[in-house]
């Protein structure tokens, strides 16, 4: 496959921009049908809820900090962060982290068919600061804790088992995760000015309980091969996970992480950069660099990342104007919505509900700038499919 300069193709109006690269596909360089907007249209004036987004798009307040989630009894969380949907029958479950220490934990919504809310409960309490996690294959929900020699906790999304910690994934300041089906591991991120990118592999596929946790080896280059090392000592003590193995690579605050046809990318907010890995011939690559385009393009503050059925990444950022921000399979970069007047707050939790209508994330401070003020919306709209 042919290698394409990151930013051939030009900045465009300030709003988009047209990346080179192999994004997804591999496709090559395509202008946007309407320069500077996306392929969503440019973003309208705020709504009720101070949220800016394309024409035909609406949004609604799921839940906020320290208040009953609809006409449940439950109180939501303080500090929403990473999350992720589950199909339930007719509706679905959105589950959100709390990335609060001491407390964390995660909480669930539970909506109808129609998308009212009919529950929200707790399903993992007593935990540190849980900042993102991962989907699995099996609909159990993997919360990460953001701090030294943090767990990974496996929960149920239906809060009926009891969330069990998986040591074997190893003891470091985990970020996200991201289920790979095909090649039966879990990849995983660490939130270190160097930290490491990781692969769990599982004994038994489905069962996270025991199995190999190994490093990314590559070289100092922003792209080449690689391959995996074995972690020596996964519980990090008295050795950090991170410095076990001569030449595994380095990364700036590993961030959101995703996977989609034998490609895995993730982020790192300390240099804006969002990584592309081919998993099928073991080499790696920037999909995107915020430096390149000299404050140009709208993303910045690279954070969580998800994937929708188009081919089309969403990027929310901890910084930059509180937007989500879309990467298209035809490499352009655009804002698909901001949030105004929280600019002491980030944006997380980005996640599609089973149909992928709807598009759920929080802002984990609010108006407020303060823990106890987070914010879960759901946008309603025509996504592409």
């Amino acid at each position: 496959m042919e290698r394409r300069s990151l930013l051939r193709a030009a900045v465009l109006g300030g709003t988009s921009a047209a990346l080179g690269g192999t994004l997804w596909r591999g496709a090559a360089y395509a202008a946007p049908a309407q320069p500077g907007t996306g392929p969503y249209g440019p973003l309208g004036s705020p709504d009720a809820n101070g949220i800016r987004l394309p024409n035909g798009f609406t949004s609604r307040v799921i839940a906020r900090s320290g208040q009953r989630v609809g006409s449940t009894s439950y109180t939501w969380h303080n500090a929403p962060d990473g999350g992720a949907c589950y199909a339930d029958g007719t509706g679905w479950i959105y589950v959100s982290n709390s990335e609060i220490n001491p407390s964390g934990g995660a909480s669930a919504v539970r909506f109808s068919s129609t998308g009212a809310i009919t529950a929200a409960y707790r399903i993992l309490s007593s935990t540190r600061q849980n900042c993102a996690g991962g989907k699995t294959p099996w609909n159990t929900w993997l919360s990460c804790e953001e701090v030294s020699l943090g767990y990974v906790y496996e929960t149920d999304p239906w809060g009926t088992n009891a969330a069990v910690q998986r040591a074997a994934m190893g003891r470091f300041k985990h970020e996200a995760a991201a289920a790979d089906p095909v090649r039966k591991v879990i990849y995983l991120t660490e939130d270190e000015t160097n930290g490491r990118f990781y692969r769990f592999v599982p004994t038994t596929w489905g069962n996270l309980s025991s199995g190999k946790l190994q490093v990314m080896v590559a070289g100092s280059a922003t792209s080449g091969s690689f391959t995996w090392a074995d972690i020596p000592d996964p519980d990090g003590s008295p050795t950090a996970t991170r410095s076990q193995v001569s030449g595994s690579k380095s990364f700036n605050g590993g961030e959101g992480c995703h996977y989609a046809n034998d490609t895995v990318w993730f982020t790192t907010k300390g240099d804006n950069r969002v990584w592309q890995v081919n998993l099928l011939n073991s080499t790696y690559e920037l999909a995107y660099d915020d430096s390149l385009v000299n404050g140009t393009a709208p993303l910045t503050g690279v954070d969580n990342i998800t994937g929708a059925s188009s081919g089309d990444l969403f990027v929310a950022e901890d910084g930059g104007t509180m937007e989500i921000c879309v990467i298209t399979p035809d490499d352009i970069v655009a804002s698909f919505l901001r949030v105004d007047g929280q600019s002491s707050s980030e944006i997380t939790g980005p996640a599609f509900s089973p149909d992928g209508t709807r598009l759920y994330f929080s802002s984990q401070r609010g108006t407020s700038g303060s823990s106890s003020g987070g914010i879960t919306y759901e946008v309603t709209g025509p996504f592409r499919s």
